[in-house]
């Protein structure tokens, strides 16, 4: 399996107006060294062959939001379908398409059977203690 090409920003993110509400999660992109992330993630769907999948890093970000405000399968796939702060924290575009509840709840079962979540989960929480960043959810 491919992953899918999600890094081009398309006309139709261009056209949206820049508002302080869609750049709150920001601060991760530099908090947080995502390429340590990524390399954890690249065994995850790795196989070229098959149909393209959503890129792993993008969706164990939305796990991250998904925990984070504290929200089921399918109210997390509305969330991203529906707001905009949320695809930009997930690397979506506005013309792309959203991963549905059963793709979410897939790749999470996958990282935990696998082994991957909770060493995951351990890297992001000692990169945020490390910079002094307490999350609150919700």
């Amino acid at each position: 399996m491919s992953w899918k090409n999600l890094k081009q920003q398309s006309l139709a993110d261009g056209l949206i107006h820049d508002h302080d509400a869609l750049t709150e999660l920001d601060d991760f992109e530099t908090i947080i060294d995502w390429s340590v992330i990524e390399r954890q993630l690249s065994s995850i769907h790795s196989n070229p062959m098959g149909e393209t999948v959503w890129p792993p890093l993008m969706m164990f970000k939305i796990l991250l939001l998904q925990s984070w405000y504290h929200l089921s399968d399918p109210a997390c796939e509305k969330q991203l379908a529906r707001d905009l702060l949320f695809r930009r924290f997930a690397g979506l575009s506005i013309d792309d398409g959203v991963p549905d509840h059963s793709t979410i709840w897939r790749f999470r079962t996958t990282l935990h059977k696998e082994g991957h979540l909770q060493p995951l989960l351990d890297l992001i929480n000692d990169q945020l203690n490390a910079r002094g960043v307490l999350i609150k959810t919700g």
